[in-house]
C-alpha cells in the first residue's frame, strides 16, 4: 500500500481520514474521544495558541511521529456567532485537498496526516486536524526580531522564493500574513512554510504575484505600527526586488 495514500474510517459516529501508515493509532486516540481531547491528555506536550489551544505532542506510531493537533474554529465575528460549528463536512476536507495540491507544486507547508469530523447540530459538525510538526523554527515576526541586519536578508530570500511558488502556481492567500510564514532551517538555508491553508484558492490570472504581495506588505506594516517590528520600507522594496515585484 503506498505510504501517501489516504484511508477513510468511522470511530464512534465520527468520521476520519489519515494516512494509511497513521490510520491505527488515530482511529486509538479517537476511541477515548476526539483528537483535540486526545492531545490534551497526552502527559508530554506543547501548548501554542492560534484559534484556540493547539497541541503538538507525538503520535504513537513506529517510529512515533510529532504531530500538532487543533481544533477547527472560525475567526473574526463568525467565531463569535458559531465558534467551532461548521456546515457539514467543515473546512477539513478542503484543507487536506489544498494541502495536498500546494505539496504538488513544491510549496512548503505542513503535511495532514489526519482529520476527524463530529456531527453536532442538524447539518453542523465539528472537526480536528493533525499535522506534521515542523522543524523547529519560528513564525515570520519572531524570526524577524531574533535576526540581526545581515542575517535578514537570508529571510527575505526565503519569503521571496514562496512568493514566487505561489504566483508560478496560481495561489491566492485571502489571509497572507506574517504571522502564516513560518520560517525553519539553519541560517544560510531557509525555507518558508505557508500556514492557514483553508484560505488558499486556485484562480490563476496575472495578478496573483502583486495580489499576494500586497497582502503581505499590509501586514508587515500594520506590524510596524501596531507592534512595532522593525520591518521597514526599504525591507518591502528588498522583498519586492527578490520576489521581482514592483512595489
Amino acid at each position: 500500500m503506498n505510504q501517501h495514500e489516504y484511508v477513510h474510517f468511522t470511530v464512534n459516529g465520527c468520521q476520519a481520514v489519515a494516512l494509511n501508515w497513521a490510520a491505527a493509532a488515530v482511529g486509538e486516540a479517537l476511541n477515548s474521544g476526539t483528537l483535540h481531547d486526545w492531545a490534551a491528555r497526552q502527559l508530554v506536550k506543547e501548548e501554542m495558541r492560534g484559534r484556540g489551544v493547539i497541541y503538538s505532542v507525538e503520535l504513537p506510531t513506529l517510529p512515533a511521529t510529532p504531530v500538532v493537533v487543533r481544533k477547527n474554529q472560525h475567526g473574526g465575528l463568525l467565531h463569535t456567532l458559531t465558534g467551532d460549528l461548521f456546515l457539514t463536512p467543515t473546512r477539513a476536507p478542503l484543507e487536506l485537498e489544498i494541502s495536498l495540491r500546494l505539496a504538488a507544486f513544491g510549496i512548503p507547508t505542513p503535511e495532514v496526516i489526519a482529520y476527524a469530523i463530529y456531527p453536532a447540530l442538524g447539518i453542523c459538525a465539528r472537526s480536528d486536524v493533525m499535522t506534521r510538526r515542523l522543524p523547529i523554527g519560528d513564525d515570520l515576526p519572531a524570526a524577524w526580531s531574533k535576526t540581526n541586519t545581515s542575517g535578514r536578508d537570508v529571510l527575505l530570500i526565503a519569503v521571496a522564493r514562496l512568493l514566487r511558488s505561489l504566483a508560478h502556481a496560481g495561489v491566492w492567500h485571502a489571509d497572507l500574513n506574517l504571522k502564516n510564514i513560518y520560517i525553519a532551517g539553519s541560517s544560510s538555508d531557509l525555507t518558508a512554510y505557508l500556514l492557514d491553508v483553508d484560505r488558499v484558492t486556485f484562480p490563476g490570472g496575472t495578478d496573483i504575484a502583486a495580489r499576494n504581495f500586497s497582502r503581505l506588505a499590509r501586514s508587515a506594516r500594520k506590524w510596524r505600527s501596531r507592534w512595532e517590528l522593525d520591518f521597514n520600507e526599504d525591507s518591502l522594496v528588498r522583498l519586492a526586488s527578490l520576489a521581482g515585484e514592483n512595489l
